[in-house]
């Protein structure tokens, strides 16, 4: 079901991008630029951590859905598929956070 939703949200993303900016959000985002898209995904967070902060559950999956939607949105405007992040994390499965960090750091 997850892998479902997250299909017909990049479908959903993808036909926004020749949409009139009127004509829905995701589109006026687009519309906007990389900026706009970014304020939205700092604003999400935001909201996210204070929802945290606070305790309340529902707020909490409320608002980290608004961040995964601004973050999916800025990764369709990139022209990058979710699905890569998907992988990326498939790729860290299994391996000690600290040992992946540390590769991070010898590869800069």
């Amino acid at each position: 079901m997850s892998d479902d939703i997250l299909q017909r949200l990049m479908a959903v993303l993808a036909s926004r991008k020749g949409a009139e900016p009127d004509s829905s959000y995701v589109a006026s985002l687009y519309d906007k630029g990389l900026d706009a898209i970014l304020k939205k995904i700092g604003e999400e967070s935001t909201e996210t951590i204070i929802a945290a902060k606070s305790g309340d559950k529902q707020q909490i999956v409320y608002e980290t859905a608004d961040l995964w939607f601004h973050c999916l949105v800025m990764l369709a405007q990139q022209n990058l598929d979710a699905r890569l992040v998907l992988e990326e994390l498939e790729r860290r499965f299994g391996v000690s956070g600290v040992d992946e960090k540390a590769a991070r750091e010898q590869s800069k």
